[in-house]
């Protein structure tokens, strides 16, 4: 992350508001526009699979977004976040019927959730074992009333350290940079890209990027349907909808494609719509 991010995204998360002491947690509470809204995660969180669809993943984006990334929570305290089908609706430019159905299947959907990450294992006999891999929760509980169109969110105990009593190795960006994205696999490879803005460019093993972008076991299998169903349409939707320039390159061992290049910066000369 650039130095300039990283101190705008802290003067954002330093507001008065965003140090309620609170454990409960609304949008509203918030009180700025929806440009000022910042989502930061630990880059283990940004770099795991989220196990969500495009309607999720804003849920959660919205609900990470009220919470204090640098304040870290006492043991067992797990904040609630309450959003309104008026407020996804502004924040995503859908109609608010589509938001209602969206909020509804989320509520139904997200305590089934998982995220995957994996961990280096202990070695045996002097050999390295295969990483461990480890699979939570988002919430604990999902709450939709249907009358009132909210959704509540009583978080997972286990993921907040990703995302709050953070101070270092984590990745933000504005909500509001996702507002436009109609594809989950534009959205992780923003998250990506965030991560790794210092330098300009990232490189994974295809294992690696399939397993952070969500991909599917017959994905994981085949380099073209990576390539055409996840890199091409993420990195042509940023282009249009985000302002990047990005140049990716697949890196080869023999015949095979063993890594991905990405190299990447913003467009100093964003398009006029």
């Amino acid at each position: 992350m650039s130095a300039e991010l990283k101190t705008k995204t802290r003067r954002k998360l330093g507001s008065k508001t965003a140090e309620k002491a609170v454990t409960s947690y609304d949008t509203a509470d918030l009180d700025r526009p929806a440009g000022e809204r910042w989502i930061t995660m630990s880059n283990a969180l940004t770099r795991a699979g989220h196990g969500l669809s495009l309607s999720e993943k804003r849920i959660v984006a919205m609900a990470a977004a009220t919470l204090d990334s640098r304040k870290a929570l006492k043991p067992g305290e797990a904040p609630t976040t309450r959003i309104s089908a008026a407020d996804y609706a502004e924040t995503y430019g859908v109609d608010l019927d589509t938001a209602y159905d969206q909020l509804q299947a989320a509520a139904k959907a997200l305590y089934n959730r998982s995220i995957t990450f994996y961990v280096p294992a202990y070695r045996r006999n002097g050999k390295p074992l295969p990483p461990t891999q480890v699979q939570m929760r988002w919430v604990g509980e999902a709450h939709y009333h249907k009358g009132e169109g909210w959704i509540e969110l009583f978080w997972w105990h286990k993921v907040l350290p990703y995302l709050t009593g953070l101070k270092k190795n984590f990745t933000s960006y504005q909500l509001q940079q996702t507002s436009a994205l109609r594809s989950i696999y534009s959205w992780k490879l923003l998250e990506l890209m965030t991560q790794y803005a210092s330098t300009g460019w990232m490189e994974f093993t295809i294992e690696d990027f399939g397993a952070s972008m969500d991909a599917t076991d017959k994905q994981k299998a085949d380099f073209a349907a990576i390539r055409r169903k996840i890199i091409e349409p993420a990195v042509r939707e940023l282009t249009e909808k985000d302002g990047w320039l990005i140049e990716w390159k697949p890196i080869k061992k023999g015949r095979k494609v063993a890594k991905l290049r990405f190299d990447f910066k913003r467009n100093p000369q964003p398009r006029l719509l």
